[in-house]
C-alpha cells in the first residue's frame, strides 16, 4: 500500500530558485529509483514562502530504501543546502479549516 506524505521545505535565504530546482528533479530521481507511484505530485507556496510537495511513495518499504539509495542521498544534500525540513503545524495555514495554497508551476 502506498504513502501519501507532505513536505515543508523552507528556503534558505536567497535559495528559493536553487529549492525549486532541486524540487524539479525530485519526482523523476525517485520514480526512475522505482521509489514512488505515478500519482501526480502537487507543489505549493505557502504565505510564508516555504514549499509544499504533496506526492506518494509505493510502501513503507520504499521509504526505508531510499535512505540508502545513492542517488536519493545526493538529492537530499541538493535539498539540505537550499532549505531546512519545515513541520505541516509551523504554517500559518494549518490553524485554517480549509487551508489555501499558492500552485507552483514549473
Amino acid at each position: 500500500m502506498g504513502v501519501i506524505v507532505i513536505t515543508c521545505f523552507k528556503p534558505k535565504e536567497g535559495m528559493e530558485n536553487e529549492l525549486l530546482e532541486v524540487i524539479k528533479d525530485h519526482i523523476p530521481v525517485l520514480r526512475k529509483e522505482g521509489l514512488v507511484t505515478d500519482r501526480i505530485c502537487h507543489v505549493m507556496r505557502s504565505s510564508n514562502g516555504s514549499i509544499l510537495e504533496v506526492f506518494e511513495w509505493k510502501s513503507q518499504e520504499a521509504i526505508e530504501n531510499a535512505h540508502k539509495n545513492e542517488r536519493v542521498l545526493e538529492l537530499w544534500k541538493r535539498f539540505e543546502k537550499a532549505c531546512t525540513y519545515e513541520k505541516l503545524s509551523s504554517l500559518e495555514e494549518s490553524n485554517m479549516m480549509f487551508p489555501g495554497f499558492e500552485p507552483v508551476e514549473f
